[in-house]
């Protein structure tokens, strides 16, 4: 299966309590930290929801 890295790039701050939320289950704590991932169906819907506050390559 293909892995993408997904990288935070703003800030947790002020966003909603979902946002919040979908950015630590991905694995993301501070900005700049990259985490590498099995590219899925579920983990692109995570990514869309905070499509704003993070960096995908593929």
């Amino acid at each position: 299966m293909a892995t993408i890295k997904v990288k935070l790039v703003r800030s947790k701050i002020g966003k909603t309590q979902k946002q919040r939320r979908t950015v630590e289950a991905l694995g993301l704590r501070k900005i700049g930290q990259v985490v590498e991932k099995e590219d899925t169906p579920q983990l692109r819907g995570m990514i869309n929801v905070v499509n704003h506050m993070v960096q995908v390559e593929e």
